[in-house]
């Protein structure tokens, strides 16, 4: 199965000395995905816009080294990759500074024709992955685009995978309300982080919400809390449940926690896994990235899922 992400991957600035890495929602799930599908038939693809420089060639050769695709990566000359700092608590909860007004994923769909709308139209694609932010960071031209390509694709046979990851520096919860409403009806499998969810929608049902929108199966992430699960939305015999995290004794960073997860869900779905099989996979990878610096963990320590 070949899936597609849109997104932003930035240059991230942290620890103690500060050191240069690079992360993403989107991309920190790619990358795990990557990993964990080269035992499972899975082809990973990412999609962004990066600059010419010596940054931006950087991070595509890390992403072919992680056996990315990265034919869907559109260069602009005149732009660079957005940059952010972290700063992590002794809890492992972290702060992020952001510089990415003017970065070059900002204007993927600038020009008359992406590599990402061309390899929609040749069907290219079993699986398009999105998230709030892949939504954010666009003008409202390019998220008008975007949804145009997830309808193009449904109708092409693919599915399409979203995340909710609402970042309020980015846009208002009212703004998020309105283009989540236009993703939700195109899709397959939402991965839903609780507390940002309450930030876009309030204290409502969420399982309702995708079901009423038209999703086929929700996965709603509750921090240390089991996740819950409802799948057959559609149908009359929607089945929901509840699977344990993996507890931890020491935190050292939740950065990419939800995004690991995710990677992990999606594995064991798009594998042909049961989804509380799939949640399992998700739980076993965020508790390991959870006790590593960083977004991205060395590929040894998640050796046993692989």
């Amino acid at each position: 199965m070949k899936i597609a992400f849109f997104g932003e991957c930035m240059v991230e600035l942290s620890g103690q000395p500060l050191q240069r890495t690079f992360g993403g929602d989107t991309l920190n799930t790619a990358l795990y995905l990557s990993r964990l599908g080269i035992s499972r038939d899975l082809a990973v693809s990412y999609a962004t816009a990066l600059g010419v420089d010596n940054i931006s060639l950087d991070m595509m050769e890390s992403w072919q080294a992680e056996c990315i695709d990265t034919s869907l990566v559109r260069k602009v000359t005149n732009k660079l990759p957005g940059l952010y700092l972290v700063e992590t608590e002794p809890s492992g909860e972290r702060h992020f500074h952001y510089w990415r007004n003017d970065s070059a994923a900002k204007f993927y769909f600038s020009a008359l024709s992406s590599p990402l709308e061309q390899a929609i139209d040749e069907h290219r694609f079993d699986a398009l992955y999105i998230s709030g932010i892949s939504l954010a960071i666009l003008a409202e031209e390019a998220k008008a685009v975007l949804i145009t390509l997830l309808d193009k694709h449904i109708c092409n046979g693919g599915k399409v995978l979203f995340n909710n990851n609402f970042r309020p520096q980015l846009w208002t919860s009212k703004q998020a309300q309105y283009w989540y409403s236009q993703v939700l009806p195109f899709v397959d499998i939402a991965l839903i982080t609780e507390n940002d969810d309450r930030k876009v929608w309030g204290n409502t049902d969420i399982t309702e919400r995708c079901q009423r929108f038209g999703c086929h199966e929700v996965v709603i992430l509750r921090g240390s809390e089991p996740c819950k699960v409802a799948t057959d939305l559609q149908s009359p015999e929607t089945d929901t449940f509840y699977i344990a995290a993996n507890q931890v004794d020491k935190v050292i960073d939740t950065c990419a926690a939800g995004d690991s997860f995710a990677a992990g869900y999606l594995a064991g779905r798009l594998s042909g896994g049961s989804a509380a099989t799939a949640a399992e996979l998700g739980h076993h990878l965020a508790s390991i990235v959870i006790q590593y610096p960083g977004a991205i963990i060395p590929p040894e320590a998640m050796k046993e899922l692989m």
